[in-house]
């Protein structure tokens, strides 16, 4: 068997361009990668995928007016703060967004409240 260590102290002495090739002529001769194994990386990103899911912030965003439009029109002013021409031309142009980068708690709210005077809502 070789000396390990002899091996070693050579491997040591090489520059980062010569230790390249020589991981990369092991892996023609024995068939083999140095790279990570595909399921190691993977399991990391998996997990990670839940908590992408329980978004903090939403936009609010309103669907449709539904049936009773003044009571939308008047909610909107309530939650943005805007005037009535403004209000009444942002419910018009529905599907538009209401409220952007909103805490969950409070676009839940807003949604209630909506949905309440007929409108239809989406939490993106």
């Amino acid at each position: 068997m070789a000396n390990l260590e002899k091996m070693i102290e050579e491997i040591k002495s090489l520059t980062i361009v010569e230790v390249a090739e020589l991981v990369k002529k092991l892996e023609e001769e024995f068939g083999v990668s140095a790279a990570a194994p595909v399921a190691v990386a993977a399991a990391p990103a998996g997990a990670a995928a839940p908590a992408a899911e329980e978004k903090s912030e939403f936009t609010v965003e309103l669907a449709e007016i539904g049936a009773n439009k003044i009571a939308v029109i008047k909610v909107v002013r309530e939650i943005t703060g805007l005037g009535l021409g403004e209000a009444k031309a942002l419910v018009e142009a529905a599907p538009k967004a209401i409220k952007e980068n909103v805490p969950a708690a409070e676009a839940k709210d807003i949604e209630a409240k909506l949905k309440e005077a007929g409108a239809t809502v989406k939490l993106k």
